[in-house]
């Protein structure tokens, strides 16, 4: 099975633009959306209610998520943390902290969402997954919404929507045979994340 490395361009249009409330991973082409893995662990939470605060994984470093390109044929993609070292500064440069949408669909904008907080975890630097939340690989991006808008709000606690999912565009690296076993110890890994 192929391994593609997903990777940005800082100087042309690829990149993350919009990050979608979804309700489970999405089978979409390579460029268009990813979620950050298909992991329960990694799901968003509500932090607090009273402010309508949800956080949670953007994207979780190394973590290889399978795809399907238009014939079926499966593959994997991963992110490595430089690239999504890249991809949150591109993110913000380009003011794109409001750009927030229902499943993936640009024509439905959650009006009245924004992220408030973003990290990319890094423990050289102290900057650790906030308490409450599974460890993550160095490099994963982490984040909070502010949720105004009280339709999307009442689907996020009636559980219609339970994860954030990237969306963009990406180039790719060379892609890699890898055995089916070695992606799964590899995801096996990164979900069983203790740092040191």
């Amino acid at each position: 099975m192929e391994l593609l490395e997903l990777v940005i361009n800082e100087e042309d249009e690829s990149g993350v633009d919009y990050i979608a409330l979804v309700d489970q991973p999405a089978v979409e082409k390579l460029w268009l959306a990813f979620r950050k893995n298909d992991e329960k662990n990694y799901q968003f939470k509500i932090q607090d209610s009273e402010k309508r605060i949800v956080s949670g994984f953007f994207m979780v470093a190394d973590l290889p998520i399978m795809r399907a390109k238009d014939n079926g044929e499966q593959f994997y993609v991963v992110f490595k943390k430089d690239t999504i070292n890249k991809i949150v500064n591109k993110f913000f440069k380009m003011g794109y902290s409001n750009n927030i949408n229902i499943m993936h669909n640009k024509n439905d904008k959650a009006d009245g969402v924004y992220v408030i907080e973003s990290l990319i975890i890094d423990s050289d630097r102290g900057i650790n997954t906030p308490k409450g939340f599974d460890d993550a690989p160095n490099g994963s991006w982490w984040g909070s919404m502010r949720v105004e808008n009280d339709e999307v709000w009442e689907k996020i606690k009636s559980g219609v929507f339970n994860g954030f999912s990237v969306e963009g565009l990406f180039a790719q690296d060379r892609p890699k045979e890898i055995n089916e076993r070695i992606i799964s110890k590899i995801r096996d890994v990164v979900n069983n994340y203790k740092r040191k």
